[in-house]
């Protein structure tokens, strides 16, 4: 009786396979996404980023879909499998040691990235590194050397580490590996998941540099950073006390060079506030950082005297936290040196805010300019204009402090 052969799986598997590749086809959208922004524009400022989030939230699949969209090869390292002297590089003995030394092997992959001239080196799991793996990391991170090899400046550096309440034998980073990196927090946007596993996910694209900016994106970083630092003296340097903050973003002369490059490329590129927040906080950590927002929004304020002298002309912030400031820096300039001429030009100021923002906003300049008056000057006409908006605020005041006294809230 012949016997019969079985069939193979191979026509089975074929069918398979033709599913999978049905399933992997995808496509990207350009979409805002400030969090893949402030992600682009570390890499393109060739600075090293740690993604932090919780597992399975697709900080690895950003990763290999931002090494495609800049076309470069990734090489993906799992931190914590490997010794110290994957990193620090293996010695090996020549025919004279005591002539030529002891040079220190490379790893395949490193070799493999200097062939290449480029590429994106993925550093996954580093929150599961045990200290001397981190500690084997410094130079790799700083320096880019592994063992005696030099990483060529086509190769870009991010690392992934999970926080350590939700990683396996989890450590906190070491400060010295930490102040190396800027520290991006990774969250999911459900909307973008949802699109994303219907086919089509965000595009990451490399910041467009304006040729014409660049000399004035570096001045504005630098003014930005020593400013602060020349009135914040205690914050070049504030190592966290804690242990889990000093494994996060913190004020060093090393992280504030950090942020000073990442402040030149977002100005070049004309990245959002909300980019650049993150970046900056995630750089010399949130206290440091939301200061040097702060100081930076001051420094864009323009000046009261200019606006004293072209009321008519003045152009005033849209937001109202800065709108607020600069009037009442125009009432102060007008406190600081009395004059019935700047005292006008100060209400026709106010008329133009009031006509191009919240009538709020003037109330407290209105009032604080109101009792500057002396006896011999004139009264604008432009205070007829005010006085509804002023009457009204303090009405809808009123009427807020009784509701908040009947609910006791």
């Amino acid at each position: 009786m012949p016997v019969r052969t079985p069939p193979t799986a191979g026509p089975r598997l074929d069918v398979a396979d033709a599913l999978l590749d049905l399933l992997r086809d995808t496509t990207t959208e350009p979409r805002p996404d400030i969090q893949l922004e402030a992600l682009t524009l570390a890499v393109a400022a060739d600075l090293p980023v740690l993604l932090w989030g919780e597992p399975g939230i697709g900080k690895t699949a950003a990763l290999t879909q931002l090494a495609e969209e800049l076309e470069l090869p990734l090489t993906t390292v799992i931190a914590s499998v490997h010794e110290p002297s994957d990193f620090s590089g293996l010695p090996v003995v020549g025919d004279d040691p005591a002539e030529q030394g002891v040079p220190m092997a490379p790893p395949d992959w490193a070799v493999r990235l200097v062939r290449a001239g480029r590429g994106l080196l993925f550093l996954d799991e580093l929150s599961t590194a045990p200290p001397a793996v981190q500690a084997a990391l410094l130079r790799l991170v700083l320096e880019r050397r592994i063992g005696s090899l030099q990483l060529p400046p086509g190769v870009r550096i991010v690392a992934a580490a999970n926080p350590r309440s939700s990683a396996a034998d989890g450590w906190e980073l070491s400060p010295p590996l930490a102040n190396r990196f800027v520290h991006l927090q990774w969250i999911h946007d459900h909307e973008v998941v949802v699109r994303g596993l219907g086919g089509t996910w965000p595009r990451a694209t490399l910041p467009r540099l304006d040729p014409g900016e660049l000399t004035r994106s570096v001045r504005h970083a630098r003014r930005a950073v020593c400013g602060l630092l020349e009135a914040r003296p205690a914050l070049v340097h504030r190592l966290p006390s804690g242990e889990s903050r000093r494994g996060g973003a913190w004020p060093s002369p090393r992280s504030w060079e950090m942020t000073l490059r990442l402040i030149a490329f977002a100005t070049a590129s004309g990245s959002s506030r909300e980019v650049l927040s993150l970046l900056v906080r995630g750089t010399v950590g949130d206290g440091p950082g939301l200061e040097l927002l702060a100081s930076m929004d001051r420094m864009d304020l323009p000046d009261p005297e200019s606006l004293l002298a072209d009321p008519a002309g003045a152009v005033l912030p849209e937001r109202g936290d800065l709108r607020q400031a600069v009037l009442d820096a125009v009432v102060a300039a007008v406190r600081n040196r009395p004059d019935e001429a700047r005292w006008d030009a100060a209400w026709a100021l106010l008329v133009r805010a009031l006509e191009t923002g919240a009538p709020d906003l003037v109330v407290v300049p209105a009032t604080t300019l109101a009792a500057l008056r002396q006896e011999e000057w004139e009264v604008p006409a432009a205070i007829e204009r005010l006085a509804g908006a002023v009457a009204l605020s303090r009405r809808a005041d009123r009427a807020a402090a009784r509701v908040t006294a009947r609910t006791g809230r």
